[in-house]
């Protein structure tokens, strides 16, 4: 180990006969690190921490840990795969111990070291529970219990939080953040720009090879641009007319406003003002405010590999016109139980032609539940709902042509090939034989799986997998399509191209109601429901409910980001209180500036410097929180 270093990685290198998957990469991770790793599908990632892992060998290069081998550390390193799969017909406890008795740690210090562990993942009263049992999140942190059961020095972590609901995310981050400042070395890779917002340094990582290495905060800097927020009366007209503009970069459509990347602040501005006013196009306001982390990833790899437009759609089919407001998909008083378990409470929503609707919730909150109701595969306990013009009745043929799903649990078939797949839905929905082979071409293209139609569907990542599933949803050109988080494990680049599709559909009139726990893409959506413990708490749009919290989100960057972290949350209600890298958020109730003041001196008497303290607008995933921990304080049951 030199200079305090964790894992020295020298001219890495991987290759499957011809394929080269990693290409002489060269990274150096410090103790205590928390060490994010980028990038798209096929990147090279999961290779790289197969090989940190000990799991394969290298076909050249080296990867230490601690100055050991790779393969010869494997007893101080924790690895939690993509795969990871805990014993379903066994407890909480029961898949600790067998963990821990794996890796021949003694029986009493197993039960220590569990418990510690699930104490501090406010698991610790679940240890009878079945695995198969447990949410998606609390899954998760059982399965990070199990890799530090043995209490390893360096822990691999890929894709960790993928399925997770941001409350349940908050709460691993957290986590790995008091290991951080425990000494603990940390790697983890992320499809969650958000996330890697809160590690120390990140690599972007592309095609093999990194590509830049820095923390969030330099990479952001280095970007270069400057983002403005967009709104106007056409949102659709203005996109188009921005991503033809000179001195506009960039232009990506959220909800209700756009995204507008910039060289300059004043220049574009300036630019957008006059590009919108020769169309038209009324603008509602212009905001400044900070590129995202994801802004940076999504411009660095487009200028590596641009991007390749989406080929149009093959319409088929002509919508039957309708009267404006008319409903595609409506509940009233919608309920759902499970015996003695009220799983959906008095539902009332109702989604237009055109509008995109996201449903949001913590695991275990009725999204599912109601999607399968709304949808005519559950059948409800009580209540009224209208789907595709229709009451009643959605099991027939008629109104199965106008829906398309696309399931959480992902629909295709492992052992079938791309091109079987795709042929089982087409005759499925009725496609026209003529059509059909037009319609596998797009689905193929948009995949970027061009000629890979007998490549089985089992073999591809999941990025790749969701991709061709949302593809085999829409074939059959539905007017409402539900689909049950899309983008669950997808990369940034390939999430932007869902959603200009979506956003395409929409514009030709598809209601489409969404479910997702990354929280910045719900951002896209025209309207959003809040579902705690099976009922809808809030409901607007992505900036009306953000207005609507009370409250205050306070930005401070201490000298010390784990102790300040710690100080505060001893002193206030945890959720409050959350670390992003460098800097905290802390959400308080009393006016801002009085707040600042009162954080800067406690800290200060702490001998902890405020470097600066500043108010900050809510995120989506900010007012999440709120809404949520807001109920769960009322004593409502919340993602368990």
């Amino acid at each position: 180990m030199i200079n305090n270093l964790a894992v020295q990685i020298s001219d890495l290198k991987k290759t499957y006969g011809a394929v080269a998957a990693v290409k002489g990469i060269n990274l150096d991770v410090h103790v205590g690190e928390i060490f994010g790793l980028i990038g798209p599908d096929g990147a090279g990632k999961t290779s790289t921490f197969q090989i940190l892992g000990g799991v394969m060998q290298a076909t050249s290069g080296t990867a230490e840990m601690f100055g050991v081998n790779a393969r010869d550390a494997r007893p101080f390193v924790g690895y939690l795969t993509q795969s990871f799969s805990l014993y379903q017909d066994l407890s909480v406890q029961e898949n600790i111990d067998y963990l821990g008795e794996l890796r021949l740690v003694p029986r009493d210090q197993i039960r220590e070291r569990g418990m510690r562990y699930l104490r501090m993942f406010d698991m610790d009263r679940f240890t009878a529970r079945l695995a198969g049992r447990l949410s998606g999140g609390m899954k998760q942190k059982l399965a990070l219990t199990c890799a530090l059961i043995a209490e390893p020095k360096i822990l691999l972590l890929d894709e960790p939080t993928t399925g997770v609901d941001p409350v349940s995310r908050r709460e691993f981050w957290d986590a790995l953040a008091q290991l951080s400042a425990e000494g603990m070395t940390i790697i983890v890779a992320t499809p969650y720009l958000d996330e890697a917002e809160r590690c120390h340094r990140v690599a972007l990582m592309f095609d093999g090879e990194i590509h830049q290495v820095g923390t969030p905060k330099e990479l952001k800097e280095g970007l270069g641009l400057q983002r403005l927020e967009v709104r106007a009366a056409d949102l659709r007209g203005a996109e188009d007319v921005l991503s033809a503009t000179t001195n506009i970069h960039d232009a990506q459509r959220f909800g209700d406003r756009l995204d507008v990347m910039v060289r300059d602040s004043v220049v574009g501005e300036r630019a957008v003002r006059e590009a919108l006013h020769q169309a038209e196009n009324p603008i509602i306001e212009i905001r400044s405010g900070v590129p995202t982390l994801e802004n940076t990833f999504v411009s660095v790899l487009r200028n590596l590999h641009p991007e390749q437009p989406i080929a149009p759609f093959p319409v088929r089919r002509e919508f039957r016109s309708r009267k404006a407001g008319a409903v595609a998909i409506g509940a009233t008083t919608l309920n759902k139980r499970f015996g003695e378990f009220h799983a959906v409470k008095n539902i009332t929503l109702n989604i237009q032609y055109g509008e995109i609707y996201g449903l949001l919730g913590a695991n275990g909150a009725g999204k599912t539940t109601t999607i399968k109701m709304l949808c005519g595969l559950l059948e409800a306990t009580s209540g009224e709902m209208t789907l595709a013009d229709e009451k009643g009745g959605f099991r027939s043929s008629s109104v199965r042509q106008r829906i398309g799903y696309m399931s959480q649990k992902f629909s295709l078939y492992d052992d079938l090939t791309i091109g079987e797949n795709l042929d089982f839905f087409a005759g499925v929905y009725g496609i026209p034989r003529a059509d059909r082979e037009a319609k596998k071409q797009w689905v193929l293209g948009f995949a970027e799986l061009d000629g890979k139609a007998e490549q089985m569907v089992g073999s591809l990542p999941g990025g790749w997998k969701q991709r061709v599933a949302f593809g085999a949803a829409i074939m059959h050109e539905p007017s409402v399509l539900f689909l049950d988080e899309p983008t669950s494990g997808v990369d940034p680049i390939a999430r932007r191209q869902f959603w200009q599709m979506i956003n395409q559909l929409a514009d030709r009139g598809v209601a489409i109601l969404i479910t997702t726990h990354y929280l910045e893409e719900a951002e896209q959506c025209n309207r959003l429901g809040l579902m705690v413990a099976g009922e809808l708490v809030a409901e607007g749009t992505p900036t009306g409910i953000k207005a609507e919290q009370g409250g205050h989100l306070l930005e401070v960057y201490p000298s010390e980001p784990q102790r300040a972290t710690s100080l505060l949350k001893s002193e206030m209600e945890s959720w409050r209180v959350a670390q992003f890298g460098d800097r905290v958020h802390v959400i308080v109730d009393e006016e801002a500036s009085a707040e600042l003041a009162r954080i800067t001196a406690r800290l200060q008497a702490a001998s902890i410097q405020v470097l600066r303290a500043e108010e900050e607008t809510y995120s989506l995933e900010d007012v999440f929180i709120v809404v949520v921990e807001k109920a769960r304080a009322t004593g409502k049951y919340v993602g368990e």
